[in-house]
């Protein structure tokens, strides 16, 4: 029997989802993509886990889609329906969806190659650390591909300018270079170092209200698209939803009494 694609484990509020392809560099195949778009929806709807750390096994991160998958997928003919090929592809989007709209803080552990769909979903985590050993690449277009899917949260990441001569130009980058581009937000220098990063970032994530937090999480995500006239009445209803509701009552009764809320205890 073949070894699970996906492994996850909880420990104290804290969900460890791990691509388990060690010998391809966790590269993406369907079995992975679907595994791990499983585990997220999971962890929405699982009250004890509170932040999500997404990693791979074998000491890289994800070195993007299988190719000898997408080859085989090539040969399928396209009959009356989709393009396999696109079906395949599109499933790659929806995953990184699946990272930008878990309700939980996600943090992605940026380590080794982080290639293709890697970059993507490291791009798609609200939280991204990496180590000097990070290689970072697109390198969709060295294949005769398109960085199709993951453009989005390329651009959201980086903003159009950066995005597009990392797309266009294939570059490698170093762990440093991605702390200075912003596409990793901090850089361990040695594995307990990245260990006490990884743990500090769950211990900051669970001092927050997990519905606040999602809630903050959907609602920066629309700010991205839509104008700010166009999100006053939405931001002000869920405000006042907040604030009435069990978790803005706790927060702000323990302002009050000067005592930390239920959920950070």
């Amino acid at each position: 029997m073949s070894e699970a694609a996906v492994l996850t484990s909880l420990d104290n509020g804290v969900l460890t989802i791990t691509l388990n392809r060690p010998a391809q560099r966790n590269a993406m195949n369907q079995a992975l993509v679907t595994d791990l778009r499983a585990a997220l929806a999971a962890a929405g709807t699982d009250d004890a886990a509170r932040v999500v750390i997404l990693r791979g096994a074998g000491g890289n991160f994800c070195a993007g889609a299988d190719i000898a998958e997408m080859a085989q997928a090539r040969t399928l003919p396209i009959g009356q329906g989709r393009d396999p090929l696109a079906v395949l592809n599109e499933g790659f989007g929806e995953l990184c969806l699946a990272v930008v709209n878990c309700p939980r803080p996600v943090v992605a552990v940026a380590q080794g190659a982080v290639i293709g769909g890697g970059f993507g979903l490291a791009c798609a985590a609200d939280l991204t650390l990496g180590t000097p050993d990070t290689r970072m690449r697109l390198s969709e277009t060295t294949l005769g591909l398109i960085p199709a899917q993951i453009a989005p949260f390329l651009v959201a990441r980086l903003g159009h300018a950066r995005a597009n001569r990392l797309a266009l130009t294939a570059a490698t980058i170093t762990g440093a270079q991605a702390l200075e581009l912003g596409l990793i937000h901090e850089l361990c220098d040695a594995q307990e170092t990245l260990d006490e990063a990884i743990e500090g970032a769950a211990m900051t994530f669970k001092k927050s209200a997990p519905g606040a937090l999602a809630a903050t999480k959907a609602l920066l995500r629309r700010a991205l698209f839509e104008p700010p006239e166009a999100l006053i009445a939405h931001a002000a209803d869920i405000f006042a939803a907040a604030a009435r509701g069990p978790e803005g009552m706790e927060g702000m009764m323990a302002f009050l009494e000067k005592r930390a809320p239920s959920w950070a205890r």
